[in-house]
């Protein structure tokens, strides 16, 4: 581990000195992750990007990336494309980046089964917003907005996410 590691604990997401709240997956934590299992992944992830809306705040650091209207994720094991970022109009099943609500204002993308993605593996694990704290994701990790805008800036080429294995269940 290095200082610019982001390390899921019991206790929060550990970065920069700080332990930060945060929830995971409904399907808790996974070694063995699946499209739609709702888990998060065991495993060292590398921080592959930074998304963000641009109608909604400023850019976070210089290397993100604006969320525009037509922006989607696809998580369609069939496609060729699964586990991208795409445009609409899109023929397979995907996810819409630019959302009504505010989880994915601010999205760092992991490289979770990216860029050359094992069909059904798992798509689209993000640290993004939580609804509330103690609401579970899809799989992704959820932070309070405020705190994912602090950390945005802190981000480095070096950062990664942890998940260790011992809290897979």
């Amino acid at each position: 581990m290095t200082r610019f590691d982001m390390v899921l604990t019991r206790q929060g997401l550990r970065f920069r000195g700080r332990v930060y709240p945060c929830t995971i997956g409904r399907g808790g934590v996974r070694a063995d992750k699946r499209e739609g299992d709702g888990a998060t992944p065991v495993g060292v992830h590398a921080l592959v990007g930074m998304l963000y809306r641009p109608d909604r705040m400023a850019r976070p650091a210089d290397w993100a990336v604006p969320i525009r209207p037509r922006d989607l994720w696809a998580d369609d094991p069939r496609d060729q494309e699964y586990n991208l970022m795409v445009r609409a109009p899109y023929g397979f099943s995907h996810e819409r980046l630019r959302r009504a609500d505010r989880l994915y204002d601010l999205v760092l993308i992991t490289g979770w089964n990216w860029p050359r993605a094992e069909r059904g593996r798992g798509s689209a694990i993000f640290i993004h917003s939580w609804r509330r704290p103690g609401y579970p994701t899809a799989g992704c990790i959820g932070l309070d907005p405020q705190d994912l805008r602090a950390i945005a800036p802190l981000i480095r080429y070096q950062t990664r996410l942890i998940v260790p294995d011992w809290l897979a269940g």
